[in-house]
């Protein structure tokens, strides 16, 4: 059968959601909005604590629905409560990396070679420092590496004290 004659299919694609919580009250889910993937990030991911377990399963069945099957998440292992080297999720073997990739990102690995980069926001940050990081992690044109990102957002003003004046 000559190439040609192959039936293609349409690759699968981040979701043209703009953001998505993976369970109500939980970790929330930003993916970029565009097929051409041309910024650092690909999206942004704000787990709601450092249970590896418990949120990575519930990332990766969400991601896995619109992405197809995840092999492998790299994270820094020291960002997490323990870290496996691999978890079954909806019946699926998916391999944990301890990369040092920093804590502010996570690498989602799709197939053998396709690889997805989130901003990965700590469970402590704000409501708003954790939606104006994702906000800016999803923009297309953006060219800021998360570890930047996440200091631009949840920088404190220099008068922080007088939050705590009584």
């Amino acid at each position: 059968m000559a190439d040609s004659d192959t039936p293609r299919t349409r690759p699968l694609l981040l979701p043209d959601a703009i953001h998505q919580a993976i369970k109500p009250g939980t970790a929330l889910l930003r993916l970029e909005t565009t097929s051409l993937r041309e910024g650092l990030l690909d999206g942004a991911w704000w787990p709601r604590t450092r249970d590896i377990e418990t949120e990575l399963s519930a990332l990766i069945s969400v991601l896995t629905g619109d992405l197809g099957p995840i092999t492998r998440v790299g994270v820094d292992a020291s960002a997490w409560d323990g870290l496996p080297t691999r978890l079954v999720i909806d019946g699926r073997v998916v391999h944990l990396d301890s990369d040092p990739v920093g804590d502010d990102t996570v690498l989602i690995t799709r197939g053998r070679n396709d690889h997805f980069a989130l901003l990965l926001v700590p469970p402590d940050t704000t409501v708003d420092a954790a939606r104006e990081a994702m906000a800016r992690a999803v923009r297309a044109d953006n060219i800021t590496q998360a570890a930047q990102i996440l200091i631009a957002t949840t920088s404190q003003p220099e008068d922080g004290a007088a939050d705590t004046a009584g």
